[in-house]
């Protein structure tokens, strides 16, 4: 298979362009790491590709066996062709998007608002489902969730939750029967503030604009991380973790 070859162009495409993963309902996932998050979550692969040497690493053999789906070996040069990575992995699925809906009732929701960095992104949809949301609303303005590098920071985390991409007047109907907080420097109230143990959304924004106008409309309430006079703000994932898991914390608690 050469680097012409239309399955090949189909995988860059999916690569590079939201668009065309958008029209094809479709994304791809490297390594083997994701293998194991394709069969836990019992996924089928549209298509698997491979190097012979991938294939020839102890258990790799086996690993490929678990997928009825079509499998292609290529060389290694044509797999830097397909990958998104500077050191290619060795192996790649190309999956459908899930549509996992929201469960109901909502109790715990993460709403992304104008987050346009893949690995800002790809961190709080690891740390959300760390912190046990019940899914993640993305506001308009947000880089693509399939992006390849959303994909990887998310560590598996993009199959296990809900992740949907949400006008402002859906998120508004979402959360009709949630509190609201939106995380800003200029909170009204700390975090530690909040009665997690209640129905909740949290709103994070950008780290270069914040909460926009939207967000700060939908929202009952804004809180904020005390910090020391000489810190300025904390990077969004950052912030994000630290509240989701105070929620966490004091959800658990409850529930004891």
């Amino acid at each position: 298979m050469s680097s012409s070859n239309s399955k090949v162009k189909y995988v860059r495409r999916l690569q590079n362009e939201r668009r065309f993963r958008s029209r094809e309902r479709a994304f791809v996932v490297e390594g083997s790491r994701w293998l194991s998050e394709i069969d836990r979550e019992s996924l089928s692969p549209r298509q698997l590709f491979f190097t012979e040497y991938w294939a020839g690493l102890q258990g790799h053999s086996d690993i490929l066996q678990q997928f009825d789906a079509p499998r292609q070996a290529v060389s290694d040069a044509v797999m830097k062709e397909m990958s998104s990575m500077k050191t290619p992995p060795g192996i790649l699925a190309v999956l459908p998007m899930q549509e996992r809906p929201f469960p109901t009732p909502l109790t715990f929701l993460l709403i992304l608002d104008g987050i346009q960095t893949p690995g800002n992104m790809g961190t709080m949809l690891r740390t959300a489902a760390a912190a046990g949301v019940d899914g993640v609303a993305l506001a308009p303005g947000c880089v693509d969730p399939y992006n390849p590098k959303v994909v990887r920071g998310s560590m598996g985390a993009l199959l296990r939750l809900p992740v949907h991409q949400l006008s402002w007047a859906a998120l508004m109907e979402l959360t009709d029967e949630l509190a609201v907080w939106t995380a800003t420097v200029d909170g009204e109230r700390p975090y530690t503030a909040v009665d997690w143990t209640q129905p909740a959304a949290l709103i994070i924004g950008s780290e270069a604009h914040g909460a926009g106008h939207a967000a700060r409309r939908l929202a009952d309430g804004s809180i904020t991380i005390p910090m020391h006079t000489a810190t300025e703000s904390l990077n969004a994932a950052m912030a994000a973790g630290i509240i989701l898991f105070e929620a966490k914390r004091r959800r658990n608690l409850h529930q004891d």
